[in-house]
């Protein structure tokens, strides 16, 4: 799949609870999910492609420009009701 561009893609709303509400008050750990514009989703999370990208599984594929984020199990749950049926 080719590199999408995102200029026109605006965010739409938050997935789930802001991180204030789920304990962070520093604003150094403040994993976010949030629905685009143009339908996708967009992740605030870790950047852990090195420490990731050699344990994935032989059917999963990362393009250059992709990058593996960790995000809280607190955060995906607590958006889990925002998240939209298939």
């Amino acid at each position: 799949m080719a590199r999408i561009e995102y200029q026109s893609a605006r965010i739409l709303r938050r997935l789930g609870d802001p991180p204030r509400k789920r304990g962070s008050y520093s604003g150094e750990t403040c994993p976010d999910l949030f629905e685009l514009s143009d339908g996708n989703f967009a992740v605030i999370g870790t950047e852990a492609t090195a420490d990731l990208d050699p344990h994935l599984p032989p059917d999963a594929a990362r393009a250059d420009y992709e990058r593996i984020v960790v995000i809280s199990r607190d955060t995906l749950i607590r958006a889990k009701k925002d998240i939209p049926d298939a």
